[in-house]
């Protein structure tokens, strides 16, 4: 055991030296993180997050990594992954869902539906964990995670403290929230839903999935949308406008399914993928004036 991270081995999870990241992203890419540790209860994250901020190592927390792109040289440092430890999935004695960020949204968007609850349909497609659904505000199909939750549990890294605040005190728009930027540590979610007709809300996931696997490539690794939408329009339009379906870097492409996805096509690399974002930058900014932004959270 590699002396720096010798004190996750007294906590209760599971550590993994040089652990490949590509086995951890949808994009399948992504060199080795130097430590990989899956608490199994929150103290266990509470812990180690404290223990390697007071050892001064890099810390990075990962969902399902469905919105990651990671560089081949790997990750220094902790990577603690909450998918397999945080899992509490639950209803409350008030109404409402909370839900632990290790959770994926389909799971809880499953779990609303057996109760009649309406409100999530939009999320059932969305592949990543609610940790990360909260982190980014995710959304699809007129629907976003900020409108049905209520409460965020998370912990502050700088003073080790657990609490929970409210969401509406919070400043989260299109794919934007604080914890972008305050380091604060997202340990669930609390949603508030509506009852429903169980059968409609079937329905109507069903309905936004197949939508979901009609247009878009699922076939293939990648983070999902690579680009945020823009002020004045849509990104997937202006890339299909600016002729770039198909453009090709190495093994990573321009979906010509869907424009607004950057694909593994061919055992890409993380400088492929960013070789064609880079181009796709710069051809929409001649063509719209307009820089696209990315949606996609890179490590390197």
């Amino acid at each position: 055991m590699t002396e720096r991270f010798a004190f996750l081995e007294a906590l209760n999870g599971t550590l993994t030296l040089r652990e490949p990241m590509a086995k951890h992203t949808s994009f399948k890419i992504g060199g080795p993180a130097e430590a990989f540790f899956v608490p199994r209860t929150e103290d266990a994250l509470c812990e180690a997050v404290r223990l390697a901020r007071e050892a001064g190592l890099p810390c990075r927390i990962l969902g399902n990594g469905t919105n990651l792109l990671v560089a081949d040289d790997g990750v220094k440092g902790l990577v603690i992954a909450l998918p397999g430890g945080l899992t509490d999935l639950r209803e409350t004695p008030d109404g409402e869902i909370f839900c632990a960020a290790g959770v994926s949204l389909k799971a809880l968007c499953t779990f609303a539906e057996e109760r009649s609850l309406a409100g999530l349909e939009f999320a059932y497609g969305i592949p990543g964990s609610v940790g990360g659904a909260i982190y980014m505000n995710a959304g699809a199909y007129g629907g976003e995670i900020k409108n049905v939750l209520t409460r965020v549990r998370l912990l502050d890294p700088a003073t080790g403290e657990v609490r929970e605040e409210d969401a509406d005190a919070m400043e989260i728009s299109y794919r934007h929230t604080p914890f972008m930027q305050n380091g604060q540590i997202i340990l669930g979610g609390y949603f508030r839903l509506t009852p429903g007709d169980r059968t409609a809300i079937r329905e109507r996931m069903n309905e936004l999935m197949g939508k979901r696997k009609a247009s878009q490539p699922l076939t293939y690794p990648s983070a999902g949308s690579t680009f945020k939408r823009p002020p004045n329009g849509y990104a997937a339009a202006m890339i299909d406008g600016a002729g770039l379906k198909g453009t090709t870097v190495g093994g990573a492409c321009v979906s010509t399914k869907h424009a607004g996805f950057v694909i593994n096509q061919d055992r890409a690399t993380f400088a492929d993928v960013m070789g064609v974002i880079g181009i796709v930058r710069e051809k929409v900014r001649d063509a719209y004036d307009t820089t696209l932004e990315t949606e996609v959270e890179i490590w390197e």
